[in-house]
């Protein structure tokens, strides 16, 4: 197939008609396109990855091996085994599996605080070019004799409010027969706990209060003990958390910038949420510098504000002076809100 050129000379009027053929495939030809080929490499093959461990009592643990072949033609290694929580582990696992070869990882669960349907994973990494990544269950069905829900009764008062809360915990027995609980106990006195009988034999309340007063900023855990009269079960125990929340907290307490002077302008967000029992309101928002901007947005009314303060290029905390951004209260114990501003110090240095 012929394709025509035409150029012009542009110092006169004389035009050159020049032709050339390229060769082309015909049409409807498909070109073929080299690729490189590939290398030999490694293919993971489980027999399984997922395990059924049936119903097993909480507390029991769960050993599994999860068998691999290597039906590749190089070295397949596995790199990596991460289990998906706190409870499941890997134990030894075979790093290297020539091709032909048979390898096993070793995935444990500790059942001790679940209940119920439950599914735990662990993700390996491999150079399989095919599957990096592979996940391996364990699942079945955790069963108490006895459960409590929740297992945990948590409090949040705050300096403000001394009332006394209560939280009521579900006790309910698996058991065929009727159980009957004795001998309840509390390690923190400063929770109170007694219990109640909803279905005899079969279902109970436990009331966990947390009691004033209540100090300032302070945590307190309790574990709490009933004896029971099944074998199954002899001791049951739940627990109580609670933690004293400051009326305004204020995150963070204190701006530290860059090195001074500022080498471009800065802004720092300071978060103030209200615990309190009335609502709060905040205005006047300043600091008494140069350039320095404050800007006060309520993200939920009476409760939670952003001071968004800008600094300037150049804005240094003058030697000796008080830097401080300030914001006015209608809350009569927080009249002004202070927070102190500062800088980092330069590195240091270093002399040879």
């Amino acid at each position: 197939m012929k394709r025509i050129f035409i150029l012009q000379c542009l110092a006169g009027s004389t035009f050159w008609i020049v032709a050339s053929c390229l060769a082309e495939a015909p049409a409807g030809t498909a070109q073929r396109v080299e690729r490189p080929e590939q290398g030999p490499e490694p293919r993971a093959v489980f027999e399984a990855t997922n395990f059924n461990f049936g119903r097993i009592k909480a507390g029991e643990i769960v050993r599994h091996d999860f068998v691999f072949t290597n039906r590749g033609e190089a070295l397949l290694e596995i790199m990596e085994v991460k289990p998906g929580c706190g409870c499941t582990t890997a134990g030894d696992w075979d790093k290297g599996v020539k091709p032909g070869g048979t390898g096993r990882i070793s995935v444990q669960f500790n059942s001790g605080a679940c209940e119920g349907l439950v599914s735990k994973s662990a993700v390996l990494t491999c150079n399989d070019p095919r599957q990096s990544n592979v996940v391996l269950q364990l699942s079945g069905t955790v069963w108490k004799p006895i459960s409590i829900t929740p297992a945990t009764a948590f409090f949040q008062p705050t300096e403000e409010t001394q009332v006394k809360e209560t939280r009521i915990l579900r006790i309910v027995s698996n058991l065929e027969g009727p159980v009957t609980l004795s001998d309840l106990e509390c390690s923190d006195r400063s929770f109170e706990v007694e219990f109640k009988s909803i279905k005899p034999g079969r279902e109970f309340e436990l009331l966990v209060s947390s009691t004033p007063p209540f100090a300032s900023r302070r945590a307190s855990s309790a574990v709490i003990t009933m004896k029971t009269s099944s074998s199954e079960a002899p001791l049951i125990e739940a627990r109580a958390y609670s933690m004293v929340q400051p009326v305004l907290a204020i995150i963070p307490q204190q701006i530290i910038l860059p090195p001074s002077p500022l080498a471009g302008s800065v802004t720092s967000l300071v978060t103030v949420r209200n615990n309190g029992t009335n609502l709060l309101a905040l205005s006047d928002a300043r600091m008494d510098a140069p350039g320095v901007k404050v800007e006060v947005r309520e993200s939920e009314s009476g409760r939670q504000f952003t001071l968004a303060v800008k600094f300037p290029p150049g804005f240094k905390v003058a030697p000796g002076r008080e830097a401080v951004v300030t914001a006015k209260s209608d809350h009569p114990r927080f009249p002004v809100i202070k927070v102190p501003v500062s800088h980092l110090e330069p590195p240091a240095t270093v002399v040879r």
